[in-house]
């Protein structure tokens, strides 16, 4: 089954094959810091959904080199995004985020920025900082949304409602950055009909791009207690595939996909253990008639 993926959109885009590079700019969150709560979403790891992010001890700048650095095989032609992915990264001073933004702004070999964040973290001046980059080089802004349905949105401890995502959309489309949502698949409790129905609504919310991400059972997290409570059952590998296919008769065509599973560490890996042989996932997505 043909769908427009974040690789060829890159390629349309730039000219040639652009990586993106994983960076941890020392930023916390607002459901870790107490502002809502202490714990974190509940599938959250301790490195905040940045395991893959070098280390917010070096600068800027110098993530980005080691970054370069391990991908240098994979890539020829020097062209990179600026991926601020750990925890919630418009959520600090609008001078700090200045100062990071610009920093990976600046390199030669950067030719956009990519920005996890939450849709509750996106005040006025935050707005009005990233139209101002924006107009310098592209911004992708990557809103945690997982589910539309409030009850598992509560049991998750996402810390917000609906309402709130569709001004962020809303916000952030009036400034003509790319918005790009994450949806969890497989969350518990949630039926088939209940995922596609997320799904429809992201779609239907003038989005340029989704990361469909299949639940991962993380180690030292509380959904691993649960897990191991017996509370829920992860997807199996066929009902994935078969998950995957009914999303993607609903994406429409203009909407990037920019993930299909997704990866957790293997070493802190719980379940479902079959999601750490990606290869094979991707396979099977990839043969779908």
């Amino acid at each position: 089954m043909k769908y427009y993926s974040l690789n060829n959109y890159l390629k349309d885009t730039f000219g040639c094959k652009v990586y993106k590079i994983s960076l941890d700019a020392g930023f916390t969150c607002p459901n870790r810091d107490g502002t809502i709560g202490t714990q974190g979403c509940i599938f959250c790891s301790a490195g905040g959904s940045g395991d893959f992010a070098q280390s917010s001890r070096l600068t800027i700048t110098q993530q980005i080199e080691k970054g370069k650095e391990l991908v240098s095989s994979k890539i020829k032609s020097g062209k990179y995004i600026a991926y601020f992915q750990a925890y919630t990264n418009t959520y600090a001073p609008v001078n700090i985020l200045r100062e990071k933004y610009y920093e990976a702004l600046n390199h030669k070999d950067i030719v956009a920025l990519s920005i996890a964040t939450r849709p509750d973290c996106l005040d006025e001046d935050v707005i009005n900082l990233l139209d101002e980059i924006n107009k310098i080089k592209p911004v992708f802004v990557e809103l945690g949304l997982q589910t539309i349905h409030e009850k598992t949105a509560e049991y998750i401890r996402r810390g917000y409602t609906l309402d709130i995502y569709d001004k962020a959309v809303k916000d952030l489309k009036g400034i003509g950055v790319n918005v790009v949502v994450h949806v969890i698949l497989g969350l518990p409790n949630e039926t088939k009909a209940d995922m596609l129905e997320t799904v429809k609504y992201v779609c239907q919310s003038r989005i340029d791009g989704i990361k469909l991400q299949l639940l991962h059972v993380l180690k030292n997290t509380d959904l691993e207690r649960d897990y191991l409570d017996g509370k829920f059952n992860v997807l199996e590998f066929d009902e994935y595939i078969d998950l995957i296919k009914d999303c993607l008769e609903i994406i429409p065509d203009n909407i990037v996909i920019h993930r299909l599973t997704g990866d957790g560490a293997k070493k802190d890996l719980i379940a479902p253990l079959w999601s750490a042989d990606k290869k094979r996932v991707l396979n099977a997505i990839n043969s779908i008639k």
